[in-house]
């Protein structure tokens, strides 16, 4: 069964969907097949990952209402196992419809049940909010990233998600865990970075990731092209970080082996 990770930060430009998409991307290109989740209607990582918003004709959103099964929006991606179950603008209206759902909180965990054994790992990329697209994520979810600058407002922001996690802890999902924070656009030549990331880890202790992501220009360029940065500049800096990440979140975490059901890209 698979270990599913929301990738969450309330924050916009800290990195959330660059994170979501290259780190999904470079551990599927060690082995393991991962499913993306764009579950952020503004669709970034669907067009990061070959899927701008013309290109879709199922997505997450249509699952979400009850019109097709899960599997019916999951999509092939150029790395042959990473899936991706792709994100529109209609997804902005799902914040009005889960308000009345019966399980509204768990309506995302209920759609990734019945896929759930097809992969390894799962990584959903969350809206910048709090609001109950994120809930349904945290809900769903076994662990969080959360990706932040280390600036001084963002400290804010990780105090506000971390009770938020608290509250899903409490009421939706009790064995929701903090798989780890992580820096990016980092630049460890600064005091600030430095007392930033020393308040962290005296916070959080070993969640902190040792991996730090620098800014990057490659990585930066890559989702105008419609790919990860591994399969846009494999040699550049952004994505040596990236796969530096993967490396150290399989070794925390050590997902299971796939179940042989669909082992091949037409059953996912």
């Amino acid at each position: 069964m698979a270990h599913i990770v929301a990738v969450a930060n309330q924050k916009g430009g800290v990195g959330k969907t660059t994170t979501a998409v290259n780190l999904a991307a470079s551990i599927a290109a060690s082995g393991p097949r991962v499913l993306l989740v764009d579950f952020d209607p503004q669709g970034n990582a669907s067009s990061g990952v070959g899927y701008p918003r013309d290109r879709i004709e199922l997505s997450i959103y249509d699952a979400l209402v009850g019109e097709i099964s899960t599997v019916d929006c999951i999509r092939p991606t150029e790395i042959t196992t990473l899936f991706l179950a792709p994100a529109t603008t209609e997804l902005v209206g799902a914040e009005f419809e889960l308000v009345s759902a019966e399980r509204r909180g768990h309506v995302l965990a209920d759609l990734l049940a019945p896929v759930r054994d097809r992969f390894d790992y799962v990584v959903i990329d969350c809206p910048p909010s709090l609001g109950l697209l994120t809930v349904n994520a945290l809900a769903a979810a076994d662990g969080v990233v959360v990706p932040m600058q280390a600036e001084y407002f963002a400290l804010e922001g990780l105090t506000a998600l971390m009770s938020t996690i608290e509250r899903v802890r409490s009421t939706l999902n009790p064995d929701l865990a903090v798989d780890g924070v992580l820096f990016c656009m980092y630049d460890g030549r600064t005091n600030l970075a430095a007392q930033v990331r020393g308040e962290v880890e005296d916070h959080l202790g070993d969640k902190v990731f040792r991996t730090r992501i620098p800014r990057n220009v490659r990585l930066s360029e890559s989702p105008s092209f419609g790919k990860p940065v591994l399969l846009y500049d494999f040699r550049c800096t952004g994505c040596k970080s990236y796969r530096d990440l993967a490396n150290e979140y399989l070794g925390r975490f050590p997902g299971p082996a796939a179940a042989p059901t669909g082992a091949d890209s037409s059953a996912a």
